[in-house]
This record gives structure tokens, C-alpha cells and sequence, in this order.
């Protein structure tokens, strides 16, 4: 079972482009759900304008999704009127998909945790019980901390702390991932934009014929990305 994450953005576009993706991704889940592909939305960014999206960031579980995918990632292409400028001239819109370099999961170190006992509060400030039962928890390289209060146990509100932390510095690690080569993607969506890899036509957005792959140039950049974030 392969895992990937992808992002379709509108990269720094107008409105038009923040319509396109959120069209884009319509389209999107209903391929995915057709190939019977497990799919989580960890992120999006809502556009200026109702019912458009800035991105919007999917993680994908299934068979073949390197199949699936060549058909997806590159440039997308709108061609239509804009529904927000209605005397715009422009008819051609792009956007991007682009899959983001696997993550390899980052574990806490136990030594870079402070933990702190302190009394668990309830309605109106009472405190529940006399014991310090509440665990604050601080990962120290990262300054991020939760408090937990779940359980009577001290020792288990310490567990649920570290599985917390891990949650937050892995959303902190998405997203230092995801400004890294956020740049770098944006200057090839400029670059490619008379390469789509697919078109739409239309208010309907109907999907033209025409699908082209660009796999070799697709790992270019991947390998790019992967570099800098070596390096």
C-alpha cells in the first residue's frame, strides 16, 4: 500500500486560479474515489472569495498511485471566462499539482521533553482533585507544548502528552516541507504553463481529451525538492 501526499495550489494566481482549485479538486475525488484510492485532507487554504481555495494539501493510501498520479501532477489548465471580473479579458488559467517529498516520520527524543505535574482544573476553576494529575508537556528544540488533563492517571496524561507533541511537531515539520519548496514549484508553474498536463473548458469545467505526461520532468523536480531539502 503506497502513501503519498499531494497539494494542488494556485500559487500566487487571483481569484480565478483559487476557483480553478477548488474545481480541480472536485475533480480530483471523484478520480480517487473511482480508483478505490483512501484519501485524508490534511490542509486547506481558503481563497479571498467564497467557494475558492489558495490549496489544499491530500494525503493519498492505495495501490498504483504512481499510475494513478501521471495523470495529475504537472499543470492544470481552466479555459473559461472569469466568473468574478466579468469583462477580463484573460480566458487561460493555471494552477499546479505537485507531490510533496515523503516525510520521513520525526521521532521525539525523550531528553528534548520537559514535562510539568499541575492540578487538573474544573467548571469555574475548581480543581478536580488534590493531586497534580494534568501534564504539561514542552518540546523543548521546537517551543511547542500541550496540556493534558484526559485522565486521573498522571502517568497516562504523560503518555498522551508525548503522542500530542509528536502530532504537533510532525504538522510543524508538513509545513516547513511545504514553505521549502513552495517557491521553487511556483517558478515551474511559470515555466510550464504551455505544457498542462490536463485541460478544462467551461463553466461545467468539462474535461478536454487531451492528458499528457510529463513523468520525466516530474522527477527533475522532484529530485530538485528532495535536494534542497538535503541540503
Amino acid at each position: 500500500m503506497d502513501t503519498k501526499i499531494i497539494q494542488i495550489t494556485a500559487g500566487r494566481g487571483p481569484t480565478e486560479c483559487c476557483w480553478v482549485v477548488a474545481q480541480v479538486l472536485k475533480r480530483f475525488l471523484e478520480a480517487v474515489k473511482k480508483e478505490q484510492i483512501a484519501y485524508k485532507i490534511i490542509q486547506r487554504e481558503k481563497g479571498r472569495e467564497n467557494t475558492t481555495l489558495q490549496s489544499v494539501t491530500i494525503q493519498l493510501k492505495g495501490k498504483n498511485l504512481e499510475a494513478f498520479l501521471n495523470e495529475w501532477i504537472g499543470i492544470i489548465q481552466w479555459i473559461g471566462k472569469s466568473k468574478s471580473r466579468v469583462y477580463h479579458k484573460r480566458k487561460n488559467w493555471f494552477i499546479g499539482i505537485y507531490e510533496l517529498p515523503k516525510l520521513n516520520k520525526l521521532q521525539i527524543d525523550e531528553k528534548d521533553i520537559s514535562y510539568q505535574a499541575t492540578r487538573s482544573s474544573g467548571p469555574g476553576g475548581q480543581h478536580v482533585n488534590k493531586v497534580s494529575s494534568a501534564i504539561r508537556a514542552i518540546h523543548k528544540p521546537s517551543k511547542i507544548q500541550v496540556l493534558v488533563m484526559d485522565s486521573r492517571s498522571q502517568h497516562q496524561n504523560k503518555k498522551i502528552a508525548k503522542q500530542r507533541l509528536q502530532e504537533k511537531v510532525g504538522e510543524l515539520q508538513l509545513e516547513a516541507l511545504k514553505t521549502s519548496v513552495k517557491n521553487q514549484w511556483e517558478n515551474h508553474l511559470n515555466i510550464e504553463r504551455g505544457n498542462p498536463i490536463q485541460v478544462f473548458k467551461g463553466s461545467d469545467f468539462k474535461k478536454k481529451t487531451i492528458v499528457k505526461t510529463y513523468k520525466k520532468q516530474r522527477n527533475a523536480l522532484k529530485n530538485e525538492l528532495q535536494n534542497e531539502l538535503n541540503n
